[in-house]
């Protein structure tokens, strides 16, 4: 056991996170579901991703301040298990893996289908699949081609939208000949700010917090670069502006230009504002901007949920097959296995996509917010330790503690609350909660199956191992 290596490969340079914690905020969801909460809530779908923003900020806060003083591929699972138990390290390390290997699938039909605007004839199915496997081998081969690939692919999309708020804004000021400026018509003057209600506000807040899933990333990829430090502050530093740029911007771009009760909205928002511009082929270069932003989440999704499945081996919560890095730095077996189950899930959406596919979408739906619920029960208790035991190794630390983690803990629990109230979301929270509280359960099951397992003296080996630890 002692000769293999155990080291992931530290290949990610600071450029690499740097781009990543650009760009990894920006998904499809900003490019495609935009359009139908802008629908829904009119000009005001703005404090929606202000709130949700501001939320994300705070958590990566949190995560920030842990990574920086223990830097680990595990990221937040590890703080859990540290700060809450062995059973919280372990439901949601499980729960996170489970939603990246969903998303994998999802991603991966996603770009088929986009893939499919240009070759009609290709079948979806096996497009999902050679997606996957392409991106699975820049995993493989290591996680420098990992970061190069989510270099470029980050970058894309960083300069895509940069060009789109150039371009929002100059119509917005009147800037363009030809094109008249919409001044304040479409957010006064269509039912007003707040056409439908403050209740809409809050409904899109628990829509946009899926959007925002795939900002903790960073703090697992600091693990794998040689200045760990720098690239968590890096980070956490710049998740601020990356919201109120990119997001927000762009937003209030959107609903200043386009009317919110526009059907347009529903197809391509950001296509309807380069089609205003008559930019020839708005519609095909967008496709290509909605598929970089696929791909980009395809790419962390694989990356992501093989570092968790990793980690979860090395505290024994999962196979130890998935322990094994080959000579390159790379969790070879783990990236497989989460390509495996991903292969499953497209296989799922072909077979029964009103049923099993469907229900594995909306039992991951509730996941992001139990893990920012998770980073802030647990930054409680490691922010009290980390000042008793190493205060000067609190290079970041977290705004008006800890009263605004709570405020944080609070708003996170009312949002997934409210998701039962909610007939949209409704099924995503019963279905999340059932699987969660299903991985709790196989927690105390294999805990105690393990304990009847062992022998007396391996019993006490684990037990000091534990209280080590």
């Amino acid at each position: 056991m002692h000769h293999q290596q155990t080291e992931l490969q530290k290949g990610l340079k600071i450029r690499h996170i740097t781009m990543i914690s650009l760009g990894g905020i920006i998904g499809a969801g900003l490019f495609i579901g935009s359009g139908s909460l802008i629908n829904m809530a009119g000009p005001a779908s703005i404090f929606s991703y202000a709130f949700a923003g501001l939320l994300v900020v705070l958590v990566m806060r949190m995560l920030g301040e842990m990574s920086i003083v223990n830097p680990s591929s595990g990221s937040f699972a590890t703080y859990a298990r540290e700060a809450l138990g062995q059973w919280a390290g372990y439901t949601i390390g499980w729960l996170y893996w489970f939603f990246w290997v969903i998303v994998i699938a999802v991603e991966s039909i996603a770009g088929a289908n986009i893939i499919q605007y240009w070759f009609p004839s290709l079948p979806s199915w096996s497009l999902s699949l050679l997606l996957t496997f392409l991106l699975t081998l820049t995993n493989m081969y290591s996680v420098k081609s990992f970061g190069e690939f989510e270099y470029w692919f980050s970058l894309i999309k960083v300069v895509s939208i940069a060009l789109f708020l150039i371009l929002g804004g100059a119509i917005i000021f009147g800037l363009i000949p030809g094109v008249e400026s919409p001044g304040t018509s479409n957010l006064l003057h269509r039912g007003g700010f707040l056409p439908n209600g403050i209740s809409s506000i809050f409904l899109g807040i628990t829509l946009v917090m899926f959007s925002f899933m795939g900002s903790e990333i960073v703090a697992t990829a600091a693990g794998e670069t040689k200045n760990p430090e720098k690239a968590i502050t890096v980070a956490t530093n710049s998740v601020i502006y990356r919201i109120l740029i990119f997001y927000l911007g762009s937003i209030l771009v959107l609903v200043t230009i386009l009317p919110w009760d526009s059907h347009t909205l529903l197809k391509n928002p950001f296509v309807s504002v380069l089609e205003i511009l008559k930019i020839p082929a708005a519609a095909q270069i967008m496709n290509f901007i909605v598929l970089t932003a696929v791909l980009s989440c395809l790419n962390s999704g694989l990356y992501s949920s093989s570092r968790m499945l990793l980690t979860m081996a090395q505290n024994g919560d999962a196979p130890r097959m998935f322990l094994k890095i080959n000579k390159k730095g790379v969790p070879l077996q783990a990236i497989l296995g989460c390509t495996a189950i991903s292969y499953i899930s497209v296989g799922f959406n072909y077979l029964s996509p009103d049923k099993i596919f469907l229900f594995l979408v909306n039992a991951s739906g509730g996941v992001a917010l139990l893990v920012y619920l998770v980073i802030a029960f647990s930054h409680l208790r490691m922010r009290r330790k980390y000042e008793k035991e190493n205060p000067e190794a609190l290079k970041i630390k977290m705004w008006l503690f800890p009263y605004l983690t709570y405020a944080t803990i609070l708003a996170i629990i009312v949002l997934f609350i409210a998701m039962a109230f909610i007939d949209s979301l409704r099924s995503q929270f019963f279905l999340t909660t059932l699987i969660a509280l299903s991985v709790i359960g196989s927690f105390f099951v294999s805990k105690n199956k393990k304990s009847i397992d062992l022998l007396p003296e391996e019993q006490n080996q684990m037990s000091l191992h534990s209280k080590a630890e």
